[in-house]
């Protein structure tokens, strides 16, 4: 095995972690509004996938970087940093934004009317993860 394929292996490792938690902690906010209120369940559904798309993104960039790897136009050392550092940047940005969106579903199911403002939060938060994204691949 080369060690080049370690990098693609932490960038998606890591997130998924941190898509799951970040998932998990925004499910459980809509499983407890989702008690108290009677309609509208389907939309605290959709925002509480929200920081599932890092892990898409960790998806694409790691089979980016075996093509590259296999390649040869991507160092192994080269990889193992986008690895740790862009993996890094996935998982802790989808934590924040499942806490994000965890406020953001409590904040709507007392006004609905906020709804769309509190969506906006949880988006920009991901513009991050985007960057981090965008990023690594000019750099692989």
């Amino acid at each position: 095995m080369e060690l080049g394929f370690i990098g693609p292996g932490i960038v998606l490792g890591l997130g998924c972690i941190g898509s799951s938690i970040g998932c998990s902690i925004a499910g459980m906010a809509s499983h407890g509004v989702m008690t108290h209120v009677e309609e509208g369940h389907g939309k605290f559904i959709g925002l509480s996938a929200l920081p599932s798309s890092q892990s898409i993104y960790a998806f694409i960039l790691m089979v980016m970087m075996k093509n590259h790897i296999k390649a040869g136009v991507l160092d192994p050392l080269v990889s193992i940093g986008i690895g740790l550092f862009i993996g890094a940047a996935f998982m802790i940005n989808s934590i924040y934004q499942g806490m994000c969106v965890a406020t953001a579903i409590q904040a709507s199911a007392k006004q609905p009317a906020v709804y769309g403002k509190c969506a906006t939060a949880p988006v920009i938060v991901e513009s991050f993860a985007i960057f981090a994204f965008v990023f690594a691949l000019l750099i692989i």
